[in-house]
C-alpha cells in the first residue's frame, strides 16, 4: 500500500514537472542556469523527457516490486539531485541578496529537490511483500558512533568559517580585509536590507545559517531529531515526518558537497600555482585564496557529513 501511494505521488509530481518544462520550452525560458550562464531554451525539453520517463517508471512501480523498476527510480533520483544543484545558494541569494538571477532556474531546482525525495521514497518502498510484512516501527535511536563522529567533523569544519564571518561582522580584520570593507562590498553587490541589518548588529547571515545547518546535522543523528519536542502544543512527543528534516538535508547536500569538493580542487590548483586565483573583492590573490580555503573546506566536509547523516536517518526511520 505504501509503495502504491509513493508511486502515485511520484507520478503526480512528474506530470506537474513535465508541464513546467513544456511551458518554459514553449515560451523560450531557460531553466538551466549557473555561474551567470544559461543553457538554450531548447534544452528545456530534457525536463519534459525526464518527466515522461519518471511518469512511466511510477506507473510501472504501481504494478508491484520489480528490481529493474526500482533501479530505474534510483537512477532518476540521481539525475534529480543533479538538477537540484544550486538550490541552497539560490535560496540564500533570495533572502540576503537582490534576488535570484533566474526565477525559472530556481523553480526548476526546487521542483527537482521535491522530486528527489519522492523518487527516493518510491524506490525505497518498492520492496517485496515479505519485506513489507516484517517491517516494524522503530523507536527513536541515535546513529552509530562513526556517523555521530562524522557529524562532529561536519560541525568542526564550520568553526573557522563562522569565526571568519564573525570577525568581519564585529569590525575585525581577516585576510587583509576589515568589517567595514566587507559591508561596503556586500552593499555594492546588492545585499538585502536584512543582511545589512544583521551586519549592523554584529551578526553574519551565513554564520547564522551555518548554525542552523549544525542543528539539522545533529537532529539527523540524535533521537530528538525523530520526535517533536514536548513543549510544542498538540505535537509534543509525536513522530517527525521523515521528509521534514530530509528535504533540507537533500537541498544542502546536493549543493554544498559538490560545490565544496569542486572548489577545493580549484583551491589546490591555485595553491600549487597551476591556476591564478582572481583577487575579486580582496586586496590580493593570496587573500582570496585564504578565504576560499576556509569557506570551501567547510562546505565540502559539512556536505559530506550531511549525506552520511541523512542516509542514516532514512535507514533508522523507514
Amino acid at each position: 500500500m505504501a509503495g502504491r501511494r509513493a508511486a502515485s505521488l511520484t507520478f503526480g509530481w512528474a506530470v506537474g514537472y513535465g508541464g513546467f518544462g513544456v511551458a518554459c520550452a514553449l515560451t523560450g525560458t531557460p531553466v538551466f542556469a549557473g555561474g551567470g550562464h544559461r543553457a538554450p531554451a531548447s534544452v528545456d525539453w530534457a525536463v519534459v523527457a525526464f518527466a515522461l520517463l519518471t511518469a512511466g517508471a511510477a506507473l510501472a512501480a504501481r504494478q508491484g516490486p520489480r528490481p529493474v523498476v526500482r533501479g530505474l527510480l534510483w537512477a532518476l533520483c540521481g539525475l534529480s539531485v543533479v538538477s537540484a544543484f544550486g538550490l541552497l545558494m539560490s535560496l540564500i541569494t533570495l533572502v540576503f541578496g537582490e534576488g535570484v538571477d533566474s526565477r525559472a532556474a530556481t523553480a526548476n531546482q526546487a521542483l527537482a529537490a521535491v522530486g528527489t525525495v519522492l523518487l527516493a521514497r518510491a524506490a525505497r518502498t518498492l520492496r517485496s511483500p515479505v519485506a513489507r510484512d516484517v517491517a516494524v516501527r522503530r523507536e527513536p535511536v541515535p546513529a552509530s558512533r562513526p556517523i555521530r563522529l562524522t557529524a562532529w567533523a561536519g560541525t568542526l569544519a564550520f568553526a573557522p568559517y563562522a569565526a571568519m564571518k564573525t570577525v568581519w561582522a564585529l569590525d575585525g580584520t581577516f585576510a587583509g580585509t576589515n568589517g567595514a570593507e566587507m559591508r561596503a562590498i556586500a552593499e555594492r553587490n546588492g545585499a538585502s536590507g536584512l543582511w545589512l541589518t544583521l551586519e549592523s548588529w554584529g551578526l553574519d547571515g551565513t554564520a547564522l545559517l551555518a548554525a542552523l545547518g549544525v542543528f539539522l546535522l545533529f537532529g539527523l543523528v540524535r533521537p530528538w531529531g525523530q520526535v517533536f519536542p514536548r513543549w510544542i502544543p498538540f505535537l509534543g512527543g509525536r513522530r517527525v515526518p521523515p521528509a521534514l528534516p530530509l528535504v533540507p538535508a537533500v537541498i544542502g547536500a546536493a549543493t554544498l558537497a559538490p560545490y565544496g569538493t569542486a572548489g577545493i580542487c580549484y583551491a589546490v590548483l591555485g595553491t600549487a600555482g597551476v591556476v591564478t586565483v582572481p583577487r575579486g573583492d580582496f586586496h590580493s590573490s593570496s587573500d582570496a585564496l585564504l578565504v576560499a580555503w576556509v569557506g570551501l573546506a567547510a562546505f565540502a566536509v559539512y556536505g559530506a557529513a550531511l549525506i552520511v547523516a541523512a542516509r542514516s536517518y532514512w535507514q533508522r526511520t523507514r
